[in-house]
């Protein structure tokens, strides 16, 4: 079974529907919107990293809105203990028995703000539910539900008093990317606007948690012709090859990949991936999953250069796919 043309005209209407409603929020920054949006419909999770005052807990927050469901912020500090965000055991001494208590980890949408600011043993509390979609607490495992997000965000400067995330949980991040400032235009109307404290209010649920769960099943029948399968694992191995890279892209990256160029390609209301779908999401995709070797910043290479060398070599399939 694959998408069909009606079905592929739906889910680009309601994208377009969703995107236009966050962007009340997040002015002039539509192709992040774009990305936040593929991301929940992948069934995956966002890692946002950027300066201060660009937006980046009012693009979580106005997602979150967007959805029809439940969401909670973690405000991740250095005394976060790992219960805070999963939840905890307690004894019931009238009932005589144990009752789990759940954290604000048993939510839709779950923004963990400041992700970088809290200890590697809170952090670890991500591992298990943000793979498995559950949390285990005193060897029971409890379900989260579904749809579930978790939407991180990082500083990259103010690095005192931080704790760098390891890479088995970025790897765990469908994609990374950046808010970045507003052009002028935003800017602008952003000022004229000034009187509205909070944008994020502006955003109205449009969805349901059902609908999204449609949408991520209909995503999943895109077509992905071989050549573009190949294409994708060309790219991964080549990232292992090149010089200064100390870790590629992984086989948890590559069916990444494959998700969101799903989802991407529906979202434009095709019901099969193009190469260029891979080029547009290589960015996101790729630049939190390769890890570069001590030397590569004596050499000025960046993980943005490797990206577009890895574009560069590898050759995308014919236009016979497109």
């Amino acid at each position: 079974m694959t998408l069909s043309h009606e079905q592929a005209a739906w889910f680009k209407q309601t994208f377009d529907q969703l995107t236009d409603n966050m962007e009340k929020a997040v002015l002039g920054k539509r192709h992040v919107v774009r990305l936040a949006l593929t991301c929940l419909l992948s069934e995956g999770h966002l890692l946002l990293e950027d300066f201060p005052g660009t937006g980046k807990t009012m693009l979580a927050r106005a997602l979150a809105n967007t959805v029809q469901g439940s969401h909670a912020r973690i405000q991740f500090t250095p005394d976060l203990l790992p219960s805070d965000v999963t939840g905890v055991t307690v004894y019931d001494q009238h009932q005589g028995t144990f009752e789990f208590h759940p954290g604000p980890i048993f939510h839709t949408i779950v923004l963990a703000d400041e992700i970088n600011r809290a200890s590697p043993k809170t952090q670890s509390a991500l591992l298990e539910v943000m793979e498995e979609g559950r949390v285990t607490v005193d060897g029971t495992p409890h379900p989260v539900g579904r749809p579930f997000m978790v939407i991180a965000t990082q500083n990259p400067i103010e690095q005192a008093g931080t704790y760098r995330l390891p890479e088995a949980q970025l790897d765990r991040f469908l994609m990374k990317t950046s808010v970045g400032y507003p052009d002028q235009a935003a800017m602008v109307q952003l000022l004229v606007n000034a009187k509205v404290r909070d944008r994020a209010s502006l955003v109205t649920p449009v969805i349901t948690a059902a609908t999204i769960e449609q949408m991520g099943g209909l995503a999943d029948e895109v077509y992905v012709d071989p050549a573009v399968v190949t294409y994708v694992a060309e790219l991964a191995e080549e990232s292992r090859r090149q010089p200064h890279v100390k870790l590629g892209l992984s086989a948890r990256g590559c069916l990444a990949f494959i998700r969101v160029a799903k989802t991407w390609a529906a979202a434009d209301g095709r019901d099969h991936v193009v190469p260029d779908d891979v080029k547009v999401l290589a960015e996101p995709v790729l630049c939190h999953r390769l890890l570069l070797d001590a030397e590569a910043q004596f050499s000025g290479v960046t993980v943005s250069s490797v990206i577009a060398r890895l574009l560069e070599v590898v050759a995308p399939p014919t236009d016979r796919v497109a």
